[in-house]
Parts: structure tokens; C-alpha cells; sequence
């Protein structure tokens, strides 16, 4: 049977009309032609703060003096795993040369970009997790400056657990200053700081925007929409736990989209039961923001069976992908578009959001289908090298003088002939574009 919708959005992430394009366009303008002073005003009017922008030594002990011991423990634990994780797939990558053929040695390197700026959501809830994410990553890669960067709050500042995480994940500079205008300020080198060669980090529509202008000349992680999550889910599924999941990640905003794909209709039917009042539950911000997304984003797909399941997956290729079935290393091989899998109800996305180890900054809006989500290998830059003795040289230059030459690149012929006629006097070389 076709996909039967048994819940269909009556919005999608492209459903915000919001243009945001000429306010952020402005800003950046403004910050780049009037430097820290703008910033410094930009931060005055947003963000309500005019404490110091870097934070001292004392401020960031004074900080780690107010979160409790336990919680600190937390972030260790979480630190720990994410950097134990992001050692691993370093060791993924290895610099090596190999010759080509016989005289002609090429190879790779992996090359960390020297300066990072992270920035750590601060608004709505204090994203403790995002610092140990991107701070971490960028430091086991080798990143020589790190700038962790979050809104203040007025007259308090960055939430002490924050910037207790950034130091302890290593962080080297802590910029209290939100929205676009910590986004420039990390990009332009304001405030003492080298100028950020990557920008990574979640944030809100203006943070994304900003990011999304910037590219070109410095790089990002990505360019990230809402939140997104999918459940597949058979009938060995639990309910509960499966509306427990679609609930948790609707939280997020009124517009993260949460999906549930099944081929149990009675699975799906009591999720839907349930899922209005686990949303009633929670506190007061959490349930409007769970129940728009509910509301406006979220769909319940019925189809006829895993492979079905499967297709309709990828088809949306989820931020997040939750599989609650039997056969966990079949929907493991089998699926293919997704940011983070998370495999059996032993497992959900909130474990990947603070403390599993693997990355919590993924690509949201159908990008999974040709991109994965932060990890150590987004600051580093992999580049090539190539040396060559004259021999060696001899037949890669006969036959890029010919390939140019087709191409009508006369210019790059010449270069290889020179070195023939150079290194190979008494030979002669038919170098023509015909042969």
C-alpha cells in the first residue's frame, strides 16, 4: 500500500515567513565597518548586557565556584565520552604518501584550521551540551584558538555552567556576546581575538542566517533549520517510549517537526493518545513549545511494511533517526539518510543530545541526505602534496602537455614542455593535442 497518513503537517520548516536576511545583512555591515564599538552597542540593544565581554580568568573561576559538584561531574562524564569519540574518528583520517608511479610520490595531510569559534546557544535554555560539542571536537583536532561564544543574560551573564563546560572542554577565549553580533565578532577578530577560520554551533534563525552569509570567507559546519526527529517503530515498540521520544525532541521550538513511521496502525493510533498528554505534562514553556510543534509539524506515516518504512526514511532524511524494531542490523544496513542513528529504545536522541559521545550539531531540513553532522574532521582541512624525480616527471608531463593542449590550455602545455626540453635534452616528444 501507498504511505497513509494518519497525521499531516499543516506546516513545514519553510512555512516561516520571517525574513530575516536584511536585518542580519545590517548588522554584519555595521559591526564590520564600525568595529568593536558596534558590536559593543549591538550587544548593549539584544542583549541587554554591558558586563565585560571576555571573560577573565577570576570570571570563569567565579563562574565554576556556582555550579554545583555534581552537575560538574556531569560535564566531565560528558567531555569525556565526546572526546574519547572524536580521538577515534581522528584516528580515522592519517596523513600517508604513495608513489603514483615509479618517481612520482603524492600524499595527504590532515591540516586543523588554526582558530574556531563556537558558538553556545544561551536564550531560551542554557545549551551546556553544545559547548562540550564543539569545543571539544575542535580541540582534540588541534585547533590552536578556540573562542566559545554565548548570550549573556542581562546583568548576570553566560550561565556559569556553560562557561565552567567551554573552559573545562578547553576553550581559550569565552566571548559573552549572543545573536549575529557574537557571530561577527568571533568572524572579524574584534575583541582581541584571531579572526575564526570555522564557525560552528547551533543557534537561532539570525545565528543560522549570519552563518549562512559568512561562508565564503570563513567556513561552517553547516546551515542549520529547525530540529528535526524521526521515529521508525514496529509493532514490538512500546508506546510509552516512543511518545515519550516524539514529545522530548517537540520541545525544542514551535516549529521542530518530529515524525513517526510504523506499519502498526494500533502502535501508531496509541501514540497519537498519548502524546497530547505527555505534552500537558511538562512546564509551562516546554508544553507550548511541544505542543505547536505537535500541532503545526508533526506526522504519524502508516506503511505496509519495513521496507516501505525504510524508503520513507530516507526520503526525509531526519536529523535525528530513532529505530524501536526488531532486527536492528538490518534498519542499520539498510538506512541511509540521517544526521545520527540511534538504534533500539536502549537509546534515544536525548543520550546523543548531552552525554553519549557522538555529535550533537547535525543537519537538520533533508540535508542528512548528502551530509553528516559536526565532528573533528569539520576543522580540519585535508590537502594533498606531490614530489617528483626527473624521471617520474617524464610521463605525467608528455601527458599533461597533450590533455592541455585538447583542452586548449596552451599556457599549462608549455609548463610541462619546458621541463621535458630541460631535464631530457637529446629526446624528442610528440606533445601535440592530436597525438
Amino acid at each position: 500500500m501507498a504511505r497513509q497518513y494518519l497525521k499531516k503537517a499543516t506546516l513545514t520548516s519553510k512555512s516561516d515567513a520571517s525574513d530575516v536576511k536584511q536585518i542580519v545583512r545590517g548588522i554584519l555591515d555595521d559591526i564590520e565597518a564600525g568595529g568593536e564599538r558596534a558590536a559593543l552597542d549591538y550587544a548593549a540593544k539584544f542583549d541587554k548586557y554591558e558586563g565585560n565581554i571576555l571573560l577573565s580568568p577570576e570570571e570563569i573561576a567565579a563562574a565554576a565556584d556556582l555550579v554545583p559538584e555534581k552537575l560538574k561531574c556531569d560535564i566531565q562524564f560528558s567531555h569525556a565520552n565526546v572526546k574519547n569519540f572524536a580521538e577515534a574518528q581522528k584516528n580515522t583520517v592519517q596523513n600517508f604518501e604513495i608513489e603514483v608511479v615509479p618517481g612520482l610520490i603524492a600524499g595527504q595531510k590532515a591540516i586543523p584550521v588554526d582558530a574556531a569559534g563556537c558558538y553556545v546557544p544561551g536564550g531560551r535554555y542554557s545549551h551546556i551540551a553544545s559547548a562540550i560539542m564543539t569545543v571539544t571536537t575542535a580541540k582534540v583536532a588541534g585547533c590552536q584558538h578556540i573562542t566559545a561564544c554565548s548570550p549573556p543574560r542581562p546583568e548576570i551573564g553566560i550561565a556559569p555552567a556553560i562557561v565552567y563546560a567551554a573552559h573545562v572542554c578547553g576553550a581559550d577565549s569565552i566571548l559573552a556576546m549572543g545573536g549575529v553580533q557574537g557571530v561577527a565578532a568571533m568572524t572579524f577578530g574584534l575583541f582581541g581575538l584571531p579572526k575564526a577560520k570555522i564557525l560552528v554551533g547551533p543557534g537561532n534563525q539570525f545565528v543560522a542566517e549570519a552563518k549562512r552569509m559568512l561562508f565564503g570567507r570563513v567556513g561552517i559546519d553547516m546551515i542549520a533549520g529547525p530540529t528535526d526527529s524521526l521515529i521508525l517503530a514496529d509493532k514490538t515498540a512500546d508506546p510509552m517510549i516512543v511518545a515519550a521520544d516524539l514529545v522530548g525532541q517537540a520541545e525544542h521550538g514551535y516549529n521542530s517537526p518530529v515524525w513517526l513511521v510504523t506499519d502498526d496502525r494500533p502502535l501508531a493510533e496509541e501514540v497519537m493518545r498519548l502524546v497530547p498528554r505527555l505534552i500537558d505534562d511538562l512546564p509551562d514553556v516546554n508544553r507550548e513549545n511541544a505542543a505547536a510543534a505537535w500541532r503545526d509539524y508533526a506526522e504519524v506515516i502508516l506503511c505496509a511494511d519495513r521496507d516501505e518504512m525504510a524508503a520513507t526514511s530516507d526520503d526525509y532524511a531526519p536529523e535525528h533517526l530513532t529505530v524501536q524494531a526488531e532486527d536492528l542490523d538490518w534498519w542499520l544496513d539498510r538506512l541511509t539518510c540521517y544526521g545520527s542513528l540511534f538504534l533500539g529504545e536502549e537509546t534515544t536522541v536525548a543520550f546523543g543530545d548531552k552525554a553519549s559521545g557522538t555529535n550533537h550539531v547535525l543537519p537538520t531540513s533533508g540535508a542528512a541526505s548528502y551530509t553528516g553532522g559536526l565532528s573533528v574532521h569539520k576543522y580540519m582541512k585535508i590537502v594533498t602534496w606531490q614530489r617528483a624525480t626527473r624521471e617520474g616527471a617524464k610521463p605525467v608531463a608528455e601527458a599533461t602537455a597533450r590533455i592541455a593542449r585538447l583542452e586548449g590550455m596552451e599556457g599549462h602545455a608549455r609548463t610541462a614542455d619546458i621541463r621535458l626540453a630541460k631535464y631530457f635534452p637529446d629526446e624528442k616528444f610528440d606533445l601535440t593535442a592530436d597525438g
